[in-house]
């Protein structure tokens, strides 16, 4: 996830992958295979050049990834309960009776904050 994270910032950024291994000192090969997840696990050292070059703070670099983890994880969740209101006999065309309770739901949490 960091490599797309990456690639999606260097071309943002204007950088072709040559422009940003010249810039970090960082092989083209090994910055490529960062950026298709073949390397997964880059070192803290590498990752910091390759923030300071593309101007973003290694907190901002890293968050993204976390940040579309967390969506991943989220939408997974929300896939999971459809299927187990499928499960339970709820059709689609059911939800629109569980409104009244999902508002209510939607309140209390609301009142509860």
């Amino acid at each position: 996830m960091i490599g797309k994270n990456i690639s999606n910032i260097r071309k943002q950024r204007g950088f072709t992958l040559s422009e940003l291994s010249e810039r970090t000192g960082i092989s083209k090969s090994y910055l490529s295979n960062i950026e298709r997840d073949l390397k997964q696990n880059p070192s803290i050292h590498v990752m910091e050049r390759i923030a300071s070059v593309l101007n973003v703070d290694l907190k901002t670099l890293l968050k993204i990834s976390i940040d579309v983890e967390s969506k991943q994880h989220l939408e997974k969740e929300w896939m999971d309960f459809i299927s187990e209101l499928e499960k339970s006999g709820i059709d689609k065309a059911q939800i629109q009776d569980y409104k009244i309770v999902i508002e209510f739901m939607k309140w209390h949490n609301e009142k509860i904050k």
